[in-house]
């Protein structure tokens, strides 16, 4: 199983690295997002307890997503990685945000509009 969760990784971010980027004006990418949210992977597959270093991925994400083109192009690689990644636990994934300490105003699903959503806010 770790096996598939890295290889669906691996891919993950090959796809990401390799598409379009989203942020032409913006700082945050695809890749910012993969690599950010890569120690996420065994919690939103597995569950357990949330990893320190998922949490301080999202945290940095949140600091790094300062302009509305960062915030949505955050959104929109996380919804293509929703969609990407075998045996995510949508759920999961939707309250990691808040586990970590930060909101934003959207579920984190393959099938968000990322964009209506503009801002995100710390909830700590």
């Amino acid at each position: 199983m770790a096996f598939v969760v890295k290889m669906s990784l691996v891919a993950l971010m090959f796809f990401m690295v390799t598409s379009a980027p989203y942020a032409v004006d913006g700082a945050v990418t695809c890749q910012t997002v993969v690599t950010s949210l890569t120690p996420c992977a065994t919690y939103l597959t597995r569950g357990g307890p949330v990893p320190p270093s998922c949490c301080s991925g999202i945290n940095s994400l949140y600091r790094a997503a300062t302009t509305i083109t960062d915030r949505q192009t955050a959104c929109r690689c996380m919804e293509q990685a929703a969609g990407m990644v075998p045996g995510i636990n949508l759920n999961a994934a939707s309250s990691l945000p808040g586990k970590c300490g930060v909101n934003i105003p959207y579920k984190i699903s393959p099938t968000t509009d990322c964009s209506k959503y503009l801002l995100f806010t710390c909830a700590t």
